[in-house]
This record gives structure tokens, sequence and C-alpha cells, in this order.
């Protein structure tokens, strides 16, 4: 069971909010998680308010194999900065 660590729509119309989470490679994106590990508000004013996640619980998921997508190694990027 392949996990990645990726991004799930929540949110209104024209409202987007995302919920990080650790989910089966196979499972659809807004489909069922393994866990909640964050939250991304892209219409935040300052980064900093943008990207919400718990870096323990993801390191731990990272140490059993699981892969980030795209979008979330370059959410953790720009916080990093």
């Amino acid at each position: 069971m392949p996990v990645m660590i990726r991004l799930s729509r929540r949110g209104a119309k024209k409202q987007p909010h995302y919920i990080i989470v650790a989910v089966d490679k196979a499972n659809r994106r807004d489909g069922e998680y393994l866990e909640k590990l964050g939250q991304y508000f892209p219409k935040a004013k300052e980064h900093k308010d943008k990207v919400k996640i718990n870096m323990t619980a993801l390191a731990a998921w990272q140490k059993k194999g699981a892969l980030l997508s795209e979008t979330v190694g370059q959410l953790l990027k720009k916080q990093a900065k």
C-alpha cells in the first residue's frame, strides 16, 4: 500500500481550502484518508498563514515511506524559508 501525502479539496465554490492528508495512492483526491496532517488556505494574505502542518506527524509518515506530492513538496519548501 503506497502512501502519498497530498492535498484534498474542501471549501465552497471560489473559496478553496485544502487539507493535507496521508492517503493510499489508489484512493481518489477527496476520498478516504488515513490521517489529516494539516491545512492549506490559498487565499490567505501572508504565506505563514497559508500553511499549517503537523511536522511531527509528517516526519513519522515519511519515515514509514510515504511520498510527498509535488504540490505539498513546494508548499513545504516555501514554508521553510
